[in-house]
């Protein structure tokens, strides 16, 4: 077992060529990590929307789309790591990668050591906090610190739930986060299933925070999907 992997990591591996997802699931289910496929463009979406996976290796070269474009529409609603797997090697395809949104760029042919190696590293960025201690947007700040929310310099009490739910939105801010997503963070794997409990606890959030709870200013509900917290970008 990989000393790196907790509660069986979940890799999407997203390659037209069956031989490559064979290979890699062998590879990486010895370490421990629990593999899934998709071998197009958008069966990857969807599997990113419905399987919620912890990192995602990704070719290039997909039947429907490209790999560039699937990196940019994850990123529109998830910060999920992305690696991309390919065949090309120059540092322009490696740079355009990257500002689509990918963490890492790994050419083929390529070791299993190496991609161990990159995994693990993906995985330690994707658990750290990246915003910093104080959040404001509009009348809303958010000391994270010292776990305290005031709007409009008056402190709000939240409650433990309430203040993991706007806590988990802010490290994602101006991004969507899935109603999934939302409850595995707040509430714990066993949980994603449960959003009619996500809808109170948004609800009671947003009657403490929105100046009108049916109109929000700051949590946005993106349908079907799940929610936005806005930034003053």
């Amino acid at each position: 077992m990989d000393p790196y992997v907790v509660d069986k990591v979940r890799v999407l591996v997203v390659d037209d060529e069956r031989a490559v997802r064979r290979f890699l699931r062998t590879s990486l289910n010895v370490h421990g990590y629990d593999i899934s496929e998709a071998a197009s463009g958008e069966d990857a979406i969807m599997a990113v929307i419905n399987e919620q996976p912890d990192v995602i290796i990704l070719d290039l070269g997909l039947p429907d789309t490209s790999g560039l474009e699937v990196t940019r529409r994850i990123r529109e609603w998830s910060q999920v790591p992305i690696i991309i797997l390919s065949v090309l090697d120059q540092d322009t395809d490696k740079i355009e990668a990257l500002d689509a949104g990918a963490d890492d760029y790994v050419t083929k042919p390529f070791s299993v050591g190496e991609l161990m190696a990159r995994l693990r590293v993906a995985l330690r960025h994707s658990q750290q906090p990246t915003v910093s201690a104080i959040f404001t947007v509009g009348d809303l700040e958010v000391d994270l610190a010292a776990r305290i929310v005031k709007v409009r310099d008056e402190e709000i009490q939240l409650t433990p739930t309430e203040y993991d739910l706007l806590r988990v939105m802010i490290n994602y801010a101006g991004r969507v986060i899935t109603h999934q997503q939302l409850l595995r963070e707040v509430r714990g794997v066993g949980y994603q299933t449960e959003t009619h409990l996500l809808r109170v606890h948004m609800s009671n959030l947003r009657h403490k925070i929105e100046d009108d709870p049916t109109d929000p200013y700051y949590i946005l509900t993106e349908p079907g999907v799940g929610y936005r917290l806005r930034t003053d970008d």
